[in-house]
């Protein structure tokens, strides 16, 4: 892989230094209005690919920083779930203990509060 990236480099730096020596004719460029600027075209054409270099990589640096800011703000709200849910777990905890005191309160499911009838048979 290390041999492909240098034959990619090396290939693209004699192009540009090829591009380079055949385009050294002047060129006008106007920014603005009363404002404009003479190079040779290929050092115009470096310039500008400088500057859309620098525009990459600011917007690669603004990406990673987004990216960073989103991962601590997830990684927050996550711990506020964690939270969250072990206050959950203990209500429920509560809540189990409550019901199984209160079921220990009622009578036993084959006794009945209510007396005794005897059947009455009639012959």
């Amino acid at each position: 892989m290390r041999q492909l990236n240098f034959l990619l480099i090396f290939s693209f730096g004699l192009a540009t230094v090829m591009f380079t020596l055949e385009n050294t004719a002047a060129t006008t460029v106007h920014f603005l209005p009363g404002i404009s600027s003479t190079l040779p075209l290929a050092a115009m054409l470096l310039v500008v690919g400088g500057i859309g270099a620098t525009a990459a990589w600011v917007f690669a640096v603004w990406t990673g920083v987004v990216k960073k800011v989103e991962l601590v703000q997830s990684q927050s709200d996550r711990e506020a779930q964690r939270v969250k849910i072990t206050e959950l777990e203990a209500d429920i905890q509560r809540y189990r203990a409550t019901v199984d005191a209160q079921l220990g309160l009622l009578p036993a499911a084959g006794e009945s509060s209510a007396p005794a009838t005897e059947a009455v048979t009639t012959d």
